[in-house]
């Protein structure tokens, strides 16, 4: 599985999100993809960043993407 590292939207700063993080077998987000979005509301949002960045589990899979955005 790839990383791929982009800058947030402005959409999602405006949300106050901090950190996303999508699986996809395309580099760009699809319409389809879910997108796994920590805020800065969100009480452990460190420990769910680790937990996204951690796409091994899913090196098998139809995904080859990790999109990341921060």
């Amino acid at each position: 599985m790839k990383k791929i590292y982009k800058q947030l939207t402005q959409e999602q700063k405006a949300r106050g999100v901090i950190f996303s993080s999508t699986l996809s077998k395309s580099t760009v987000e699809q319409e389809d993809d879910t997108i796994h979005e920590v805020t800065n509301r969100d009480r452990d949002g460190s420990r769910q960043i680790t937990l996204l960045k951690d796409d091994k589990f899913f090196n098998d899979s139809p995904w080859k993407n990790n999109i990341i955005r921060q």
